[in-house]
């Protein structure tokens, strides 16, 4: 029986991380965010760890506002960075694993195939440069974790892409989304499911990129939540990235090559759609 800490429990992954625990029976889960552990306190961390006998640590917890973080920088890369550094620093004390969740930020977006774990990163935003910076602290000071980037990210808890479209749907009757912008969604379930077998496996070092498979734009993405969720009155409007002005730099194309983790540990990755059709049901049903 392995005793798995998780930080950032009430955040989407770590929502969907409390969900799939109930299929795992080898691991113990102990949920904190952080009114349970901050971990900005490397005292506290090790206190929690040495009190639970943790045998390893799942980092779900991050700044991830994109846009805001460009005038929050201090707090993004307090979050981002440091204290990623210190779930780190106790990690490679104690001799636990390690799983630490970062992001396709970390590129510039300027490639044209998909992105594998080698590749030069060049973040485009602060956002993208803290979580770079904390995937290089993490890595020197544990060689021993796992450093898994992902993109897109959506769930059924809390607020995100998937919801907001569902939401401003049933709102509007115009609605216009990028559509140079090309990526992979992510299903946090899926993910979830992906950690929580690399754990059962037997963690295996190194970067490792994961998101559902397939490829789409804003755009796609958008037309395929409407389509699912039965959204049939709101006219959606392709727009170019300069027509939709941000405070931080998207990356154009950031589809991430996920070879190395389904060869490493024999995943398989579930299509873009079918994982949005799951989410969606899940949303609808609870909104019954």
């Amino acid at each position: 029986m392995k005793n798995i800490l998780i930080t950032g429990a009430n955040g989407q992954l770590g929502n969907e991380m409390r969900v799939v625990s109930a299929e795992q029976e080898q691991l113990t889960y102990h949920f904190t965010d952080v009114a349970e552990l901050d971990i900005c306190d490397i005292e506290a961390i090790e206190r929690y760890v040495v009190d639970h006998a943790i045998d390893c640590i799942v980092n779900c917890a991050a700044y991830t506002n994109v846009n805001k973080a460009e005038e929050d920088t201090e707090l993004c890369d307090k979050l981002n960075h440091l204290a990623p550094a210190n779930l780190a620093r106790v990690a490679a004390k104690h001799q636990i694993g390690l799983i630490h969740v970062s992001t396709d930020y970390v590129f510039n977006g300027e490639h044209y195939v998909p992105y594998k774990e080698d590749e030069p990163t060049c973040p485009n935003s602060v956002y993208g440069a803290t979580k770079l910076a904390g995937e290089q602290a993490i890595l020197s000071i544990h060689p021993e974790a796992v450093v898994i980037r992902t993109a897109w990210l959506y769930s059924t808890f809390g607020n995100n892409f998937v919801k907001t479209m569902l939401r401003l749907g049933s709102e509007r009757e115009e609605l216009g989304v990028v559509f140079d912008q090309i990526g992979t969604p992510t299903y946090a379930r899926d993910l979830a499911r992906t950690i929580q077998h690399i754990m059962v496996k037997g963690i295996v070092p190194g970067i490792f990129h994961y998101s559902n498979e397939g490829v789409c734009s804003w755009y796609d993405f958008t037309k395929m939540i409407f389509a699912l969720g039965g959204i049939t009155t709101c006219q959606l409007k392709p727009l170019h990235t300069d027509e939709y002005p941000t405070p931080a730099a998207r990356p154009h194309y950031s589809v991430l090559d996920k070879t190395k983790i389904k060869q490493t540990y024999g995943i398989d990755v579930p299509y873009w759609v079918d994982s949005l059709r799951e989410c969606i049901s899940s949303v609808v049903s609870c909104e019954l």
